[in-house]
């Protein structure tokens, strides 16, 4: 037997002795099976199981145990049960920095799905205002720090839920006119901006999203 011969006969050894070795670590599929669920169509399940008795800690965790705003939430839950304290406060932080941003920069077209209707003729109207005096924003947000509940409105009747909530931002801020120059504000200096917003759902609504309803200082 030749060199290339004996050549040929190792190399398919080690081949099916690869082969082998990759069926014992991989396994193999035989038969049917199911294809995965796509995560969209996969029903929405409660992230909080609360057991009859126990304290909710999605909700004491932002509001006193047996207040008012505890047991409007608690009712909230039960005919949402899919709804977390937890994760609005979180969804809350981001529809704030988005908003926000989108409302400084005048572009109010990208947010206008999350906004009440007299609440963006409130923020139209600043952003025409701005826009016929000849001012341009320039406006960054370095960070949200304080998001808190600070009140909840819950009518059992008609479902209608309405949630305020306090931040408190850090950002740059100028106002400029039409020739450059800086009208309001001091260039590379950090204020601190402090906002009450209510945002409000039906919570046997089908449409998951909150819609900001009010805004104060």
């Amino acid at each position: 037997m030749n060199g290339p011969i004996i050549e040929l006969l190792v190399l398919a050894g080690i081949a099916v002795f690869l082969i082998l070795k990759l069926r014992n670590v991989l396994g193999t599929r035989e038969g049917f099976e199911k294809p995965p669920v796509p995560r969209s169509t996969e029903a929405r399940k409660p992230q909080f199981e609360v057991i009859e008795g126990t304290v909710d800690r999605d909700i004491v965790d932002h509001v006193a145990d047996g207040s008012a705003d505890a047991k409007a939430l608690a009712a909230m839950k039960r005919v949402d049960p899919t709804f977390s304290v937890t994760e609005f406060i979180g969804g809350a932080k981001g529809a704030y920095e988005m908003i926000l941003t989108a409302f400084e920069k005048g572009d109010l077209a990208s947010v206008r799905p999350f906004l009440a209707e007299d609440v963006y003729d409130a923020f139209a109207g600043v952003v025409e205002a701005r826009e016929k005096q000849g001012l341009t924003v320039e406006a960054e947000i370095i960070g949200v720090g304080e998001t808190t509940l600070q009140s909840v409105d819950y009518d059992p009747a008609t479902k209608e839920a309405e949630i305020t909530v306090r931040y408190t931002c850090e950002m740059t801020y100028l106002v400029r006119d039409n020739a450059g120059d800086i009208v309001e504000g001091k260039p590379n200096t950090i204020r601190k901006q402090k906002d009450t917003w209510s945002f409000a759902r039906k919570m046997d609504s089908t449409d998951p999203n909150w819609l900001l309803v009010a805004t104060s200082d």
